[in-house]
């Protein structure tokens, strides 16, 4: 899955040490760009946490996440995991669009001319007003 927004504030940096080494994860809060904005906190790990620093409130980012959840005591815990972003906006700058080649006026081929309207269907008729109508609805 991706998500695309702008970038509200990092949160904390968390660091430990599991069985399988030291580890550290920092949250990312984004807003997304709809019509209804929702904030999204997405959990950054270890290998994306050098990424996120270079980050600026109100800068537009894609993320590729992943959602899981977990239960632990009868309460279930979700997370939104991120494995990768994209850059948004940061494209290489563009050539300047190509001009159409202007031909003088007489030798120009006129537009086609517009399709006539179908004709109306002679198989339909209005009903009539003392017709019984048999559907249910």
């Amino acid at each position: 899955m991706e998500i695309i927004g702008k970038v509200v504030r990092l949160g904390n940096l968390t660091e430990g040490t599991s069985a399988r080494g030291s580890w550290r994860k920092q949250d990312l809060i984004i807003e997304t760009e709809e019509q209804y904005p929702r904030t999204v906190c997405l959990t950054c790990w270890t290998n994306q946490i050098d990424e996120i620093q270079k980050f600026a409130p109100g800068q537009t980012i894609k993320a590729q996440i992943e959602i899981s959840s977990r239960e632990f005591n009868g309460k279930w815990y979700t997370d939104v995991r991120v494995w990768r972003f994209d850059p948004v906006g940061a494209t290489a700058p563009m050539a300047a669009p190509v001009q159409a080649e202007q031909q003088p006026m007489m030798h120009q081929t006129p537009p086609a001319a517009a399709p006539a309207p179908a004709p109306a269907s002679p198989d339909f008729y209005p009903p009539a007003e003392d017709s019984v109508d048999d559907l249910p609805f």
